[in-house]
């Protein structure tokens, strides 16, 4: 990769900019100071900018985030702040979030660069099974979670919902598993059965767990990047 568009991706500036911070002598490879902003990078070059180290990314990248309330999961947002906040990361603006969550809906978030990835989360062909925690207005009424596993007709949609399991915790409190990602699927499931849903908390995809604080964010294992995709347990 050229060292100009090494530079503009890192920091998130544009390649010219990233020529000027070059020839400004800011940029070292290998503690040698380089003005040439086509010199070739290879993985092994060792690379400051003002003295601070910028690492190589090698391969995709994968991480859960544990998101808290008044968040979104864009990228950039003139009006909210947005889930990169909590990303310590190079160049983490590529990083995109796999399955979005609302603004005032908090929990776990898969964010990644690998596109088909993210895309067995949330293609409905894989059948991604997602779970939530719920806080309802009213206590649940009888007959709602035999209404959820037969499928439920939202409003303005042509086809039922696909089954989901519903797990009473407390009158309240329910825990929610659904295989779709229609558009607040989980408050228009829960509104079409007379309910309003109070708190939203996604806590599982797949087969991945949220084990994080809110706030937090961590790489994740190989054993949880391997499980996207494959048949819930």
């Amino acid at each position: 990769m050229r060292l100009d568009k090494f530079l503009s991706q890192q920091l998130g500036i544009s390649r010219a900019i990233a020529s000027r911070e070059i020839r400004a002598r800011l940029v070292t490879i290998d503690g040698e100071i380089v003005r040439d902003a086509s010199f070739k990078l290879l993985p092994e070059h060792e690379v400051e900018y003002d003295g601070n180290p910028l690492a190589q990314q090698n391969g995709p990248r994968y991480f859960m985030l544990n998101k808290p309330q008044g968040y979104v999961c864009s990228t950039d947002d003139p009006d909210h702040p947005t889930v990169l906040y909590f990303l310590d990361e190079p160049a983490a603006h590529k990083l995109h979030a796999a399955g979005r969550l609302d603004i005032d809906t908090t929990g776990l978030v898969l964010m990644t660069d690998d596109g088909q990835w993210s895309h067995r989360i949330t293609s409905p062909r894989h059948h991604c099974e997602k779970t939530y925690l719920v806080t309802l207005d009213v206590p649940l009424a009888d007959g709602v979670a035999a209404q959820f596993a037969a499928g439920i007709m939202l409003n303005g949609e042509k086809e039922p919902t696909k089954p989901a399991q519903l797990e009473v915790i407390t009158p309240t409190d329910v825990r929610l598993t659904i295989s779709e990602g229609r558009y607040h699927q989980v408050k228009r499931m829960f509104a079409a059965t007379g309910n309003h849903v109070v708190a939203l908390h996604r806590e599982r995809i797949g087969q991945i767990a949220l084990d994080i604080e809110p706030g937090e964010y961590r790489p994740l294992t190989d054993e949880e990047i391997a499980s996207v995709g494959l048949p819930p347990r």
